[in-house]
């Protein structure tokens, strides 16, 4: 009786309530909260206190994503496919993954021990990668599952990045706030801050786990019983990731989120720098600055309203466009240095963050609705597949940015661990933020314009794929509903549904 009730949790549907958004939203401490700990300060940590360059840390960044890349690929192939085990019918072919990577998030504490050589940095930065995307990547794929309404999926979705920028707040006020009390001559503080919130990253997580749900193996099989579908070798497991961009939505949202996301972490990676040698300020200034993060939970509210009402178009324009005119803000905050610089930086930091929130909304509300558009073409439930690729090659363009920072910086000639910087370092650092973060903003933008997803689009999609999954006939398609289908997928109407029957 207790295993048929563990077995339950894990496949029961309920009803989207705003706790159980919040249970579900709570994981983003480790998605948000870690990779925005890391993109702020890991880099200035392995510079300032362990005796690493600029290189270095850019390496060790980057060779652990790359690596980690193709183990995203790997956990979204396996997931997607694990309810054929007797571990994944049990546990469930997402929540089984879940359960035992909750725990091995205690190892983020790993990453913040100083004095130690360049070797175990890259170990234990690796190796957290890698457990953190074997357990994101099938909560990623939730919303897909738990309802295939767009509100309610909004919700879900609101509610992870409402925590979001909870976590980004925590993760920016909590470091400068150790800064005052302890110093900034040490790696105590980072070590500290690393222990606080591997314990958060855990309790969040498990809450998570033991609060969702995902689709039935029995509805996995009938969906996968009318469809013709054989992988008999890695190759083909490579090909069927390589068809996911035949999706004309996806390609643009997977442009839209690489550029804009990768363009955030770089921006991240640098301000520590910024603030410390451009404008001579202290790092606990940076952490301060960082921390009106905390404007993102009025913002992920509007955001959600938006997201609703307008659609994602008009929150990436508004929201990209507003971090733009604030990167040349900061640039002249460089070039002018004007008199009261910190209040002027509060400003500028501020409606940065308000963009910076709604880049990060914008995204991950729109993926769950990807997988319907594919599943319309297809006949099958990818989430995985497509979560899969998209941390892939986020991680890919996340690494390249990371070692060409690092080595910008070391040909510019930074000196790791010197108080003060060259005006050739300085000047380099200021155009990585304006011009490097700025470019990938700017083509991010571009591209969301030409961007076609919106709430009455997916309503017709999600009508269509319901009337054909009753048994409806192609046929009867009326010509908006083919023009849509078309639209968004790119692919020809008549050769979508290639489900036997």
């Amino acid at each position: 009786m207790s295993d048929n009730k563990k077995v339950s949790r894990f496949y029961r549907p309920r009803r989207i309530t705003l706790g159980r958004g919040i249970c579900y939203g709570i994981t983003d401490f480790v998605g948000g909260g870690s990779m925005t700990i890391i993109g702020a300060w890991m880099m200035f940590f392995y510079t300032q206190y362990c005796g690493l360059t600029a290189t270095q840390g850019g390496l060790i960044v980057g060779v652990s994503r790359v690596v980690d890349a193709f183990t995203t690929l790997m956990m979204g192939s396996l997931t997607d496919h694990f309810h054929k085990t007797r571990l994944g019918r049990r546990f469930g072919r997402r929540h089984f993954f879940m359960l035992i990577g909750s725990p091995l998030l205690l190892s983020y504490v790993t990453l913040w021990i100083g004095g130690m050589d360049f070797w175990y940095y890259l170990a234990t930065y690796m190796a957290f990668e890698v457990i953190s995307s074997a357990i994101m990547i099938p909560y990623e794929t939730l919303p897909t599952e738990m309802t295939k309404d767009y509100t309610e999926r909004t919700k879900l979705s609101g509610s992870r990045m409402f925590i979001s920028a909870g976590a980004t707040f925590l993760a920016t006020f909590i470091p400068g706030q150790l800064f005052r009390i302890l110093g900034q001559d040490s790696p105590i503080p980072f070590l500290i801050n690393g222990a606080i919130f591997a314990v958060i990253f855990f309790v969040c997580f498990f809450v998570t786990t033991m609060t969702t749900w995902e689709l039935p193996v029995e509805e996995v099989l009938r969906q996968e019983s009318k469809v013709t579908e054989e992988k008999v070798s890695p190759l083909e497991i490579v090909k069927e990731y390589a068809t996911t961009l035949k999706n004309r939505s996806f390609r643009k949202h997977l442009a839209i989120y690489l550029l804009s996301f990768t363009g955030k972490d770089t921006f991240n990676t640098v301000f520590a720098y910024f603030c410390t040698f451009c404008l001579g300020l202290t790092a606990t200034v940076a952490a301060n600055m960082l921390s009106l993060s905390i404007v993102g939970l009025p913002v992920t509210f509007v955001a959600g309203y938006l997201m609703i009402k307008r659609g994602p178009k008009f929150l990436y324009v508004s929201g990209y466009g507003l971090m733009l005119v604030m990167l040349v803000a900061y640039f002249c905050l460089f070039v002018f240095k004007p008199s009261h610089l910190i209040a002027w930086l509060f400003v500028v930091s501020l409606l940065y963050q308000i963009g910076r929130a709604t880049l990060e909304f914008t995204p991950w509300n729109v993926f769950p609705f990807i997988p319907d558009i594919d599943e319309l073409v297809t006949g099958r439930n990818r989430a995985g597949e497509f979560a899969a690729v998209m941390t892939f090659c986020r991680k890919t363009t996340v690494a390249v940015a990371s070692i060409a920072t690092g080595w910008i910086l070391d040909r510019s000639g930074f000196v790791h661990g010197a108080q003060t910087q060259t005006p050739g370092v300085r000047m380099a650092i200021a155009l990585v933020l304006m011009l490097f973060t700025g470019t990938l903003i700017m083509l991010a933008l571009l591209v969301a314009l030409t961007f076609k997803v919106n709430p009455a689009n997916h309503e017709i999609v999600r009508n269509e794929l319901e009337r054909l999954k009753n048994g409806g006939s192609k046929a009867d398609a009326d010509a908006r509903t083919r023009t849509i289908v078309e639209q968004l997928s790119g692919t020809p109407y008549d050769e979508a549904w290639p489900v036997e029957r």
